[in-house]
């Protein structure tokens, strides 16, 4: 039995909870909250942007609570820590679970600047438990699937590619998201999402153009990037927190192979993933479990068997960052900005 300590107490401790529930071997051993917020393990009023939203209650019996991250590292009982708190206390958090020896997994983004995030992939090289960014999206069904296709050639060579992911502003969220020096903005805290998916499929693009404007943060809320390849592929992304009330939450992709083209689109539900090739098109239904439940899975199953996470690492989650920071930089400047 895997015993999984939590610090943190908003929208993304409720998603994992939902997601630990369906993954055998492991429990909710311990929480931990500053604040003292949310120790009574009723996350009803919690909600975001995915998944499901049914509240969560955990059940307290046997699980430890805390308002000092110190003395929940101390317990030997806890084998991994999930760090679900606000962005800008990344390196604090992720610095004293690795120094307490205990496996981690932290929400992304890695840290709140290139910098900070190099420390922690720094650090997780001499850790002796494990460490994993938690960047979900390489685990979500219908983009693992497109990853499997690009790797594979099953279609032939990409020749365009299209992500988008926009939403008004995240009021279900805490006040830090509203802060743009705390939480990055929508570049830094939704749109990082396609960044690092496309360099997962392509690898860290040589440069990087973008547009963008701020509304909401103080921070870029809407950015368009092309991410710039030696191979030529056209890959571009959007990623908003400025639509108005109302708008609610969407991502989708596109991606022209040169025998095929994959469009994804969460707002056609149980449709969202259709292939078209030669005359005809299709759905493609992938039985397959949610993102969160698949990433923790991963995770854990790494810990059992003892085989550091390759999936995504460190190393990934401080090139997303960096990556974000050059898109940042083409923002303000207006120009073709290396990586």
């Amino acid at each position: 039995m895997i015993n999984i300590g939590i610090i943190g107490l908003g929208f993304m401790a409720a998603t994992h909870i939902k997601a630990y529930r369906q993954v055998p071997g492991c429990r909710i051993a311990a929480l931990c909250n500053p604040s003292g917020r949310g120790l009574d393990g009723d996350f009803s009023n919690v909600s975001g942007n995915v998944g499901t939203q049914e509240p969560v209650k955990l059940d307290m019996t046997g699980v430890k609570r805390f308002t000092d991250f110190g003395e929940m590292l101390s317990d030997p009982e806890i084998n991994v820590i999930d760090i679900c708190t606000p962005t800008v206390t990344h390196l604090q958090f992720a610095r004293e679970a690795l120094a307490s020896g205990k496996h981690v997994l932290c929400e992304k983004p890695l840290a709140r600047t290139s910098a900070e995030a190099a420390e922690i992939a720094e650090i997780v090289q001499s850790a002796k438990g494990f460490f994993m960014p938690a960047m979900c999206l390489r685990f979500w069904p219908e983009w693992a699937w497109l990853k499997d296709a690009i790797k594979e050639g099953r279609y032939g060579k990409v020749l365009a590619a299209r992500f988008r992911r926009v939403a008004e502003p995240p009021a279900w969220g805490q006040k830090h998201f509203g802060e743009g020096k705390l939480s990055g903005g929508a570049l830094l805290d939704l749109h990082i999402h396609d960044t690092d998916f496309v360099q997962y499929c392509f690898g860290v693009p040589k440069a990087v153009f973008s547009t963008g404007y701020t509304k909401y943060t103080g921070a870029i809320d809407h950015v368009v990037t092309q991410y710039l390849y030696a191979s030529g592929e056209s890959i571009h992304a959007e990623g908003c927190w400025a639509m108005a009330p109302g708008f609610g939450f969407n991502m989708s992709y596109t991606v022209n192979f040169e025998n095929a083209t994959a469009d994804y689109d969460i707002a056609r539900s149980a449709d969202a993933l259709k292939l078209a090739h030669g005359k005809s098109s299709e759905v493609i239904k992938i039985d397959s479990k949610d993102g969160y439940v698949q990433e923790l899975a991963y995770f854990l199953d790494c810990i059992r068997t003892g085989q550091q996470p390759s999936r995504v690492s460190a190393e990934d989650g401080w090139n997303s960052v960096k990556i974000c920071e050059a898109e940042e930089r083409s923002v303000a400047t207006g120009l073709i900005v290396p990586c």
